[in-house]
């Protein structure tokens, strides 16, 4: 693990050289400089306070170094816009999470702090002027990785031995069983007229409109996953799926530095900080969004896929995974985990609990269910699409819309992602396949000594190497 991670990270500082035309990983560093200081009490306040105070005495050196690295010609347009919105995110960060605990300092060490942080300000605000005067309007990059960096990072970021002609198949291959089964349970619930004959597609779509219907309010959707999470926890629990967290899960609003990417995320501590809490970060609905695309949103995010979210990022998915990760023998395979054991767990975990009866055997959860699979399926197609076959906007969306019945606001969010990020989507779908193999494999070869828990705990001591070798350990074979 250690030395595939090397070797990515090489692979991006000396091959794809994003350092120059990544805006939005570079963009995001000053930000994650401060975050990670003050989100968790790992040290005293004034320690991280004054460690806060030497950083941004920095950071307006390191932002005049990024933007001396970038070159506007190789920097796409998607991602200079992206950064143009989560650059202010760094002030809220000092506004709302450093001086406010300014008085924890006293003196000299309290004047320096907030020199510090004025200086900072302003460097963000003429870095703001110059990324909307300067970077959007000149960037004239191609998002598009090509065939042969693509290849190169999926190998470094996946671990597996799946190539991507063999993703692809064997993603194509899996959404037409999800489209069989899907249709299968909509055809109960749907009234078809006598004189009418309608696809699977559109049968799944009405179907789907059960579940769509049932949603929060526009300010609802935090309140919504804290009951959500409760209820998985508490099923899990009752029904005794694996050993559950015993270190706290807060649910917060993703910091404004690192929206617009992602809808939720999962922020653990680090193995060497295992008892402080885990975030479990939400997007809140943007302030300027319509009311139509705002119930655009809530449609994809009803309250049964708000279920189907708290198990992915929360339990037993990302929070209960990392939690039993941060504690295993192996701190570094802790440190460096596997995206596809972490991403593909998470996935995993939303099927065992529809397996397990969660939400009553309702078809519409089981339905809902199959849709989020249907978006593992698609994220593995869309990321392979862009960067490497030249899929335009309207074919992405087609297939988000039509073919994954995901709401226009979904599939528009998962667009940007895909053209600001790559070789992370196909985690999920290739962490999830190989994580129902390694079930079935061990199942059968523990016969009658299989049990639900005996075999989610012992894979989860392993913590997070890639699932072909977390199937080593845990079968007590070589690696290879």
């Amino acid at each position: 693990m250690l030395d595939n991670r090397m070797r990515y990270e090489n692979w991006l500082e000396r091959d794809s050289e994003m350092w120059t035309w990544h805006a939005v990983n570079v963009g995001q560093f000053p930000g994650n400089a401060l975050y990670t200081l003050m989100a968790r009490a790992f040290a005293p306040l004034p320690e991280r306070l004054l460690n806060a105070a030497a950083r941004m005495e920095k950071l307006p050196e390191a932002l005049a170094a990024i933007r001396g690295d970038l070159d506007p010609a190789r920097v796409p347009k998607v991602h200079a816009e992206t950064w143009a919105r989560q650059n202010p995110g760094v002030i809220s960060i000092i506004d709302g999470m450093i001086l406010p605990q300014a008085e924890a300092l006293s003196g000299a060490d309290r004047s320096r702090l907030t020199a510090a942080a004025d200086a900072l300000k302003a460097a963000v605000n003429e870095n703001q002027r110059w990324i909307e005067e300067t970077l959007v309007p000149a960037a004239q990059g191609d998002f598009r990785l090509g065939a042969r960096l693509y290849d190169q990072q999926l190998a470094l970021a996946l671990d597996s031995p799946m190539s991507r002609d063999e993703i692809k198949r064997a993603a194509l291959a899996r959404k037409q069983e999800i489209y069989a089964e899907m249709a299968e349970i909509a055809a109960p619930i749907v009234t078809i007229p006598a004189n009418e004959r309608w696809t699977a597609q559109r049968l799944i779509a009405q179907a789907l409109e059960g579940a769509a219907a049932q949603r929060p309010p526009r300010e609802g959707v935090v309140a919504a996953c804290e009951a959500a999470l409760a209820e998985a926890t508490a099923f899990v629990r009752t029904n005794d799926i694996v050993t559950l967290p015993d270190a706290p899960v807060n649910i917060i609003l993703i910091p404004e530095f690192q929206r617009g990417v992602a809808v939720a995320y999962c922020d653990p501590p680090g193995p060497l900080d295992r008892d402080l809490p885990t975030f479990f970060a939400v997007s809140p609905i943007p302030d300027d969004w319509s009311q139509e695309q705002a119930t655009s949103f809530l449609r994809e995010y009803n309250s049964y896929m708000i279920h189907e979210l708290c198990v992915h990022e929360g339990v037993p998915g990302h929070y209960l995974q990392l939690w039993h990760a941060n504690r295993a023998s192996s701190v570094l395979r802790a440190a460096l985990y596997s995206g596809p054991f972490v991403e593909g767990w998470a996935c995993y975990a939303q099927d065992v609990m529809i397996a397990q009866g969660y939400q009553n055997r309702d078809p519409l959860a089981r339905l809902t269910n199959l849709k989020m699979a249907l978006r593992t399926i698609t994220n593995a197609i869309l990321d392979i699409g862009v960067h490497v076959e030249g899929m335009e906007r309207e074919e992405a969306m087609r297939l988000m819309t039509v073919d994954a019945f995901q709401e226009e606001r979904e599939a528009a969010g998962k667009w940007v992602r895909a053209c600001v990020s790559s070789a992370q989507l196909p985690t999920y779908f290739v962490g999830w396949s190989e994580h129902h193999a390694l079930r079935r494999e061990t199942e059968a070869r523990w016969g009658a000594e299989f049990s639900l828990k005996r075999y989610h705990d012992a894979l989860l001591a392993i913590g997070s190497p890639p699932v072909r070798h977390a199937r080593s350990l845990l079968l007590n074979e070589p690696i290879v």
